[in-house]
């Protein structure tokens, strides 16, 4: 069974009719209801498609947030082989929520960093949903500095609704250590290719996704704070978050128009989660011919082509 979102009660309809259906065929064998679910399965392809092709920028946020959304743990353990996780930062503790080191991408040597969320109670709590602290931006530093030293590519997948805000990881220096691993990627002199995922939310997402290419899953979303953090600002009213999504422009096609990203990962109808294999050969696809590109490349050219990248973000709006 799926987590269904309010805007899917037509397809979990018609998904809880064909079960029932299927149950009864179970308990009774003489019953043939396969015409009739045949029919209903027809009906939720064409009840998917039609809501998956104008959803909103809030919808997309949903899905975005959607709890068996694939996340970094998944994409790692199709697309990676030989995955060695590197842990702490040298200097405070080791933070679950960024998952960091080196490993192989379809044969060649690698370095992944990535937020990851966690799909239960205890793993999230573990990953602290997502959100690093300091010391996690500290270890993906660590592990930048050495694929860039080894002359490794870096591929980062990001996930976040954004960074911890907690007093702790303010006394411990958060918007330094965010500061710091954004400039890190910018003065790599190997490739850096960065997916959105999920979530990418401010500082917290950009630490790592200062890529060379930025790629954004077909629902992912991308901005400078959360729309109920927006909201709360702008309107003092957390309600308003599907507002302030829709004005913020924090869905792919919005970001793509903008030249912020460089291109979108198409999802399945119905989004990632419910074919995950197929969204994370696909995202592999573009990483790897992205990383096609920008191999051969000079890291003086590398680093100087990031960096204009996001010098010019704006500049023809």
């Amino acid at each position: 069974m799926h987590n269904y979102l309010d805007f899917e009660k037509p397809i979990s309809d018609l998904e809880a009719k064909i079960r029932e259906l299927k149950k009864i065929a179970e308990e009774d064998e003489s019953i043939d209801t396969s015409e009739e679910i045949s029919r209903l399965e027809g009906r939720v392809e064409e009840a998917m498609a039609d809501i998956y092709s104008k959803l909103n920028a809030w919808q997309k946020t949903q899905v975005a947030r959607h709890p068996s959304r694939p996340h970094f743990v998944d994409y790692a353990g199709q697309l990676l082989t030989d995955f060695t996780p590197l842990a702490g930062d040298r200097k405070f503790a080791e933070d679950a929520a960024i998952q960091a080191g080196l490993a192989r991408f379809r044969g060649q040597p690698v370095a992944v960093i990535g937020q990851e969320k966690g799909n239960d109670t205890k793993s999230r709590l573990k990953h602290n949903f997502g959100s690093p602290r300091p010391e996690g931006y500290r270890k993906a530093i660590r592990v930048l500095e050495m694929a860039d030293r080894f002359g490794l590519p870096v591929i980062t997948l990001i996930d976040t609704a954004g960074a911890y805000p907690g007093v702790g990881a303010e006394e411990r220096g958060q918007a330094e250590a965010i500061a710091r691993s954004t400039e890190m990627c910018l003065g790599l002199k190997v490739p850096m290719v960065s997916v959105v995922i999920g979530e990418g939310g401010s500082g917290g997402a950009i630490a790592i996704a200062t890529g060379n290419r930025v790629y954004m899953l077909e629902h992912a979303i991308y901005s400078v704070i959360s729309p109920e953090g927006a909201a709360s600002i702008l309107w003092r009213d957390s309600t308003r978050a599907k507002e302030a999504a829709t004005n913020m422009k924090i869905t792919a096609e919005d970001l793509k128009g903008f030249g912020i990203i460089d291109g979108i990962i198409q999802e399945p109808v119905g989004g990632a989660h419910r074919a995950p294999d197929v969204v994370i050969k696909a995202t592999g696809d573009v990483i790897a011919a992205a990383l096609a590109d920008l191999t051969p490349l000079p890291g003086e050219k590398l680093r100087n082509d990031r960096r204009q990248k996001f010098l010019d973000i704006g500049r023809n709006l």
